[in-house]
């Protein structure tokens, strides 16, 4: 089933309770959300008042490449010279130290919080990777601490003043995603930029996700597509190795009226990368990806910047 029209909304005292939420697939998750005043609230605005622009990498699909993509635009805007935060809330499964290269480092605490992990001098990162004993062990939690963690994470982190949170976050719109939107609401979020891939069964999640943020008043950036095509590394020809059988993101996004940013090609010497913890833009600069990534990085800074 999908969400109702009459929707009473996330942060509404009715939200779960309501006759109109009957069979609506979040309603368990609305009706065990924050009620009334959360004292934490102020002291997340408190925090996050030193961070001009907050970004959301989302997909309603799992594989379509978030992680990738959130390292890559923080790598982007890091190396024009912006201070960077890259939170990591996909609680079970972290992988943005490993594609930053910085895997099995430890979070440090003082009296101003939690100190995050700095991937370069204007590049921080936070996760629950940096927490656990073994890259191996299990995050078996329900939502509540899940949203906890969150929670810690956005009121205790200490970012200092920095240009750019960027926040890569799990498949769906379950609980992860509505803690992060309620308490950075009160703060500003500057919009979600959408991950798919180009099939059909990547698309059909991604459109509840862009659903998901209508609902919840964030501001969708733009969509982009990601292994979109194969370039030939000798001969340079295009293989559409997942064939856009219903017209592809470009297609999903005009039918949606969301702006459609590009589309990444795949490339073997990327993925590399991200398993080594490399700097792409440096490692492989005349990529096509790169000039791909560096275009649709230039229209979500123009977009969050002129606002």
């Amino acid at each position: 089933s999908s969400v109702p029209e009459s929707c009473p909304g996330t942060e509404s005292e009715n939200a779960g309770k309501a006759s109109m939420c009957a069979g609506c697939p979040n309603q368990k998750i609305c009706a065990s959300g924050i009620k009334g005043p959360d004292p934490d609230v102020e002291k997340v605005r408190e925090r996050m008042k030193h961070i001009k622009h907050k970004i959301l990498v989302l997909s309603g699909k799992g594989g379509v490449g978030k992680s990738t993509f959130s390292t890559q635009l923080s790598r982007a805007l890091a190396f024009d010279d912006q201070e960077v935060g890259l939170l990591d809330i996909d609680i079970c499964g972290p992988s943005i130290p490993k594609m930053t290269g910085v895997e099995g480092q430890q979070v440090h605490m003082s009296n101003d919080g939690w100190t995050p992990v700095y991937v370069e001098e204007n590049l921080a990162v936070m996760s629950i990777a940096f927490m656990l004993d073994s890259p191996d062990e299990a995050v078996i939690w329900r939502g509540p601490k899940k949203n906890g963690l969150i929670k810690q994470f956005l009121k205790d982190v200490n970012w200092s003043e920095i240009d750019y949170l960027v926040v890569d976050t799990p498949p769906g719109t379950s609980d992860e995603h509505l803690s992060i939107v309620q308490y950075l609401s009160a703060t500003g979020i500057d919009g979600a930029v959408i991950v798919t891939t180009p099939q059909e069964v990547a698309l059909l999640d991604v459109r509840k996700e862009i659903n998901f943020c209508k609902k919840v008043h964030v501001k969708v950036l733009g969509v982009v597509e990601n292994m979109s095509g194969f370039v030939c590394p000798n001969c340079k020809n295009e293989t559409q190795i997942f064939a856009p059988t219903t017209g592809g993101a470009q297609a999903m996004a005009k039918e949606m009226d969301v702006p459609f940013l590009g589309s990444l090609p795949i490339d073997p010497q990327l993925a590399r990368c991200c398993d080594q913890g490399l700097n792409f833009f440096e490692e492989c600069p005349k990529s096509p990806a790169v000039l791909s990534l560096n275009s649709i990085i230039d229209q979500i800074r123009n977009s969050v910047e002129k606002r």
